[in-house]
C-alpha cells in the first residue's frame, strides 16, 4: 500500500523528483543506468552525521571530532559473548546458535587498534571505489564491518558456518568482525535501528524500514537508497543490512571512503 501511495503522489507532483543513479560494476567503467523508483531524494543533500555520534558506545571505542571529520579508534572487542573469546574471558560462551553446520575456526578474539577517519559531511562520489578486504566500516559497539567476501572474489558460502551465535567471527590475527547482520545489535536496538557507519560516512541500518523487510532488490548497486530515517528526518542516503547477499554493501562505497588503518 505504501509503495502504491508513493506512486500516486508522484503522479500528481506531491513527492520530490525520483533520480536514476548510474550504476557501475565493481572494478568496471560501466555507466549503465538502473531505475529505482523507490529512492526518493530529499531537497537537502548537505548531510551532517554529527547527531548520531553519541550512539557509538563500546569496549575500547572512542571518537574525536576535528573540523569536518570524526576519528574513531577501536580495540574491536565485542561487548557480547562468543565461543571465540579465550575460555578464561568472562564473555566466553560455547556456541548456542541455530546453525546445524556450525564449525568453529581456529582463531581467537584479540585486541586491535583500528582507526577510521570519516567525513562528517558525506556525499556521493563521482568515481565509486570498491571495498577492500578487511574493515570497511564500524558498528555502534566498535566492532568492524567486513564486505561480502571471504577472500578475493570468494563468497561467504562456507565461511558463514564459522559465524558465532551473534553472527560474527575473528580472522587469523584475532580481528573480530561482522559480514552480515549483527544480531546482538538488532536484538538490542531493533531491526530498523542505526547500526554504524561505512568508511564513506553513510549510515548502516538494519533490515527493517517502515515496517517492511528490505531485501537487496529494494536497494541500488551499492546496497543503499535515500529515504527519511528516524535519525535523519530530512532524508539521507544509507545502507541496509539484508538477509541476502551482498548483506551490507554491494559494488563499493556510494561516497568517498576516509582513511582506515589497522
Amino acid at each position: 500500500m505504501k509503495k502504491f501511495l508513493k506512486k500516486v503522489l508522484l503522479i500528481f507532483g506531491l513527492l520530490p523528483m525520483v533520480v536514476f543513479t548510474g550504476i557501475g560494476c565493481e572494478n568496471s567503467d560501466d555507466n549503465s543506468v538502473i531505475e529505482d523508483e523507490e529512492t526518493t531524494v530529499p531537497e537537502v543533500t548537505d548531510y551532517d552525521i554529527s547527531s548520531i555520534l553519541s550512539k557509538f558506545e563500546g569496549t575500547g571505542l572512542s571518537y574525536a571530532v576535528n573540523a569536518n571529520t570524526v576519528t574513531f579508534t577501536t580495540k574491536d572487542l565485542p561487548d557480547h559473548s562468543s565461543p571465540y573469546w579465550p575460555v578464561s574471558n568472562p564473555l566466553y560462551e560455547a556456541y548456542n546458535g541455530t546453525n546445524p553446520n556450525w564449525n568453529q575456526n581456529p582463531n581467537e578474539i584479540s585486541e586491535q587498534n583500528i582507526v577510521f577517519t570519516i567525513s562528517l559531511n558525506p556525499s556521493e562520489a563521482a568515481n565509486k571505489q570498491a571495498t577492500g578486504l578487511g574493515p570497511i566500516g564500524i558498528s555502534r559497539n566498535g566492532v568492524v564491518f567486513y564486505n561480502q567476501y571471504a577472500g578475493p572474489d570468494q563468497p561467504l558460502t562456507n565461511e558463514i558456518d564459522s559465524f558465532d551465535q551473534w553472527l560474527g567471527h575473528p580472522q587469523r590475527i584475532g580481528q573480530y568482525h561482522y559480514h552480515i547482520e549483527p544480531t546482538y545489535l538488532t536484538q538490542q536496538f531493533g531491526e530498523d535501528a542505526f547500526l554504524g557507519l561505512l568508511a564513506d560516512g553513510f549510515p548502516v541500518y538494519g533490515p527493517l524500514e517502515d515496517g517492511e523487510i528490505i531485501t537487496s532488490s529494494d536497494l541500488d548497486a551499492y546496497h543503499g537508497h535515500t529515504t527519511v530515517t528516524p535519525d535523519f528526518p530530512e532524508g539521507i542516503y544509507h545502507y541496509h543490512i539484508t538477509a541476502d547477499d551482498p548483506y551490507i554493501n554491494g559494488n563499493g562505497y556510494f561516497g568517498t571512503p576516509g582513511n582506515i588503518s589497522n
